[in-house]
């Protein structure tokens, strides 16, 4: 609190109060404030995790509202003042970014182990020597993980596997009930774009768009481009068959002069001489596009009305003010040379596709342009469709987990069972290796043990069973040799 007092000239200061009752926290306390801050946020997220962990509703100081499932979003948008905290969010910012899934997990896994390091630390061992048995066990976790996993045969005809995988990853998002449709758009997408040998997948080359309007099962794949942009005439025709692109990002005008001159025009006749020259030069330019054999322009800059009319009568259907990112896809995807320079125009550096169509939606006549059956079939589209912008969002970060999973597939064929089957056997594995353990290592090494069951525990709480019977059953069940690794907790209650 402060105060505002004046003194004899009639001058304010300010008293602070109350300085002498702030102190600074150090040693394990500073430690145990830390683990709070931790335990707090990984609280928050846990209640999302698996498939029937609930949804967040978060609202930004500007009133937007985000609907989402997504670990890595949910604590993007929290304001965290704590620097702990911060650090747990770009831990499942990082996650995000080079897994792509399994955000929230790995929250509510590091908010275990830091719980279970308070215990340790209240029992009086030194972080220093519980850090080494977190390592230690980690190791051991690792190595149960390797023996555990199974590997999956999947190719291009075969893809029941990646399928099942992608539908694993969707069933604990809005979308999950059309998974089917979007596993096998997850699958199809990545199997278009990845170079199998190379075990490689350029993402760049899938774009996720999306449209207000229609219900989820209305999203589909389009083997090609789609841009929110329609032809610049309402006469031009609406689908150009077997379609040849030149792709400007020139200006397509009359040449301006360079220099800062001006025209000085002193009569009619002169300008329409202007005119006339403007028009001849649009007629030249037109006439120069359709001998190279385009029958579509794509531009990035905007043209005046007289040119659009002429395009129209000359039958050149155009797209104007088609943006940086789009332009680049559409000539990777046609394999076509993006023209800088009018002049540079030529029939090798049109792009090819089967068809260029405009596509309608709804009674308000909103239109977007699909360009398909490009001449290089690894550039694909995912196109969404949902009854509002929320579930579109949701739709599109579902879809990117999706994505990332069936990716990590194709770099690592391997997989582990769902519903906390792998954390129960790491954490047996872990406690089997504590027991020969002489030194203080044993202890956090238990620790660590119980800190993976949280992840079986949060599933069975979010699925509305007893965790503590549950997970003990299952550790009971896989420490007696049955399903190793496979037996884990049925969120769903389908008896698999």
């Amino acid at each position: 609190t402060a105060q505002i007092a004046k003194d004899e000239s009639g001058r304010p200061f300010i008293i602070v109060r109350d300085q002498g009752k702030k102190k600074r926290a150090h040693g394990t306390e500073a430690i145990k404030s830390h683990i709070l801050a931790a335990r707090t946020i990984s609280s928050i997220v846990r209640s999302s995790l698996g498939p029937r962990g609930l949804d967040k509703i978060l609202i930004s100081p500007d009133g937007d509202i985000t609907v989402t499932n997504d670990g890595a979003t949910i604590m993007g948008q929290m304001e965290i003042s704590n620097h702990i905290a911060k650090l747990l969010v770009s831990l499942s910012q990082s996650q995000d970014a080079e897994i792509g899934d399994g955000t929230t997990g790995v929250v509510v896994l590091a908010g275990a182990l830091l719980e279970q390091a308070s215990e340790l630390i209240d029992k009086g061992i030194h972080p220093i020597r519980i850090a080494d048995g977190y390592d230690a066990a980690c190791e051991v976790a690792v190595k149960e993980l390797d023996a555990i996993s199974d590997s999956i045969p999947f190719s291009r005809d075969s893809t029941e596997n990646l399928k099942k995988v992608a539908k694993t990853s969707l069933g604990s998002k809005i979308v999950s009930k059309a998974h089917d449709q979007f596993a096998n758009m997850a699958v199809d997408a990545v199997l278009s774009v990845a170079d199998l040998e190379r075990k490689d997948v350029d993402f760049e080359l899938i774009k996720v768009d999306g449209k207000v309007g229609g219900a989820l099962e209305d999203s589909l794949l389009v083997n090609g481009v789609i841009i929110d942009k329609d032809f610049s005439h309402p006469q031009m025709p609406s689908q150009v068959q077997d379609a040849k692109l030149a792709i400007l990002t020139c200006a397509f005008e009359p040449p301006k002069p360079k220099t800062k001159h001006k025209l000085d025009i002193t009569s009619v006749e002169e300008f329409r001489e202007l005119q006339k020259y403007e028009q001849d030069k649009f007629a030249e330019m037109i006439a120069q596009i359709k001998d190279t054999g385009a029958n579509v322009v794509i531009c990035q800059w905007g043209f005046d009305d007289e040119a659009n009319h002429l395009l129209l009568t000359n039958n050149l259907p155009a797209v104007r003010w088609v943006g940086g990112p789009e332009i680049e896809l559409i000539a990777i995807a046609t394999n076509g040379r993006i023209v800088p320079r009018f002049e540079d125009l030529s029939a090798s550096k049109l792009g090819s596709a089967g068809t260029v169509r405009e596509k309608t939606f709804g009674t308000t006549r909103e239109k977007m342009l699909v360009i398909e059956d490009c001449a290089n079939s690894r550039a694909v589209t995912c196109f969404l469709r949902g009854s509002n912008k929320m579930i579109i969002d949701e739709a599109k970060r579902s879809l990117h987990d999706a994505l990332c999973v069936v990716r990590n597939l194709v770099v690592d064929n391997r997989i582990v069972y769902g519903g906390g089957a792998a954390e129960i056997a790491c954490s047996l594995a872990v406690e089997r290796e504590a027991v020969k353990e002489t030194g203080l290592e044993q202890y956090p090494m238990r620790a660590f043990a119980d800190a993976l069951d949280s992840v079986p525990m949060a599933l069975a709480e979010n699925s509305g069973l007893s965790p503590i019977e549950e997970v003990s059953e299952l550790k009971a069940r896989q420490g007696k040799g049955e399903g190793r690794g496979r037996l884990g907790v049925d969120c769903m209650q389908t008896g698999s």
